[in-house]
């Protein structure tokens, strides 16, 4: 279902995909502490680092809301802590996870994370189910895909407590989004996420001394990084066979809990398939959201208790699904 009018409007100097991107990396500083940070061992003897925030210590509450970053983020970045602190605020724990490789450590595998890796969302809700009745999935970018993914692929088998997910600002076409992001006006981005990325790929030849670093000094893109190691390290044939198998798009209508995708039409970092007005309007469970303004992961608006218009609208969405 396409929602016609959003209700997001952005500060009139943020009305500009790039500055409402930029601004809450620079100046958005949030601190909240953690109840909990725990590891787990995944079922191929690997570790996955989790945060929790818990409104009653040493009691159950009945609603968890599990929170997913994205791309070379982490559990501690602004806008995954702006999310929990809503969600708090609503009377639900929230649990913020970190993905494979990202965190406070490099994790032990030879394999990282990537875009269609929901067998490792599916561990961490197999983790946290046991004390709640009701979870909701939030994600970020590539957080936003892989909790679709996991509830479009895994339809028949979704643990039934996972009652509503929403993603942010998705990349639901990997291929086109990959393209998006090639292009001249997006190389701040690009360059920021390539260098992370070939730090991240030396860490791991260190561990594993077989994992070649000398291309990684030419890769200028995403088709040429997945291409050499993201597709290889995980059992794919090559950056567009990584793409087709991992990206949400072709999995949404198969989703049956409430779901919510909001991505506004001035996010540099989408390509126009990451907006499939015509394949969800006829969905009676998927809905979407495309604000004029917003930026990647920005929505950025000024409330009296600190919080972000998107951070809002997941909670109104919660309250009316969850």
């Amino acid at each position: 279902m396409l929602i016609e009018r959003s209700s997001y409007r952005a500060p009139w100097w943020l009305r500009n995909g790039h500055l409402n991107t930029i601004y809450p990396s620079l100046f958005r500083k949030l601190h909240l502490p953690f109840s909990a940070r725990e590891t787990i061992d995944t079922d191929d003897q690997d570790l996955l680092c989790l945060d929790w925030y818990r409104i009653n210590q040493g009691a159950s509450n009945r609603k968890l809301v599990i929170v997913s970053h994205g791309l070379e983020g982490h559990s501690e970045r602004p806008y995954v802590l702006g999310m929990c602190r809503k969600m708090n605020a609503m009377g639900y724990d929230a649990l913020a996870w970190n993905f494979r490789s990202c965190g406070p450590f490099m994790n032990r595998q030879k394999r990282f994370y990537h875009s269609g890796a929901t067998e490792d969302l599916a561990q961490v809700i197999e983790h946290a189910q046991k004390d709640y009745d009701h979870i909701a999935l939030v994600g970020f970018s590539m957080g936003g895909n892989l909790s679709l993914l996991h509830c479009g692929r895994e339809h028949r088998s979704l643990d039934p407590k996972v009652r509503v997910v929403v993603g942010v600002s998705v990349p639901c076409d990997l291929e086109g989004c990959a393209y998006e992001l090639a292009k001249r006006e997006n190389q701040i981005y690009m360059k920021r996420f390539l260098k992370d990325l070939r730090s991240k790929m030396h860490l791991k030849h260190s561990q594993f001394p077989d994992i070649p670093t000398e291309p990684l000094a030419r890769i200028k893109n995403f088709q040429e990084f997945d291409d050499l190691y993201t597709a290889p390290l995980h059992g794919f044939d090559d950056a567009q066979d990584y793409w087709n198998k991992s990206s949400c798009l072709g999995y949404l209508d198969q989703i049956q809990i409430p779901a919510l995708v909001v991505n506004a039409k001035d996010d540099p970092f989408l390509s126009e398939s990451a907006y499939p007005y015509s394949r969800l309007e006829s969905l009676d469970h998927v809905y979407l959201e495309t604000p004029e303004h917003g930026g990647h992961v920005g929505f950025v608006s000024f409330q009296p208790d600190g919080s972000y218009w998107i951070e809002q609208r997941v909670a109104e969405f919660l309250a009316t699904h969850f």
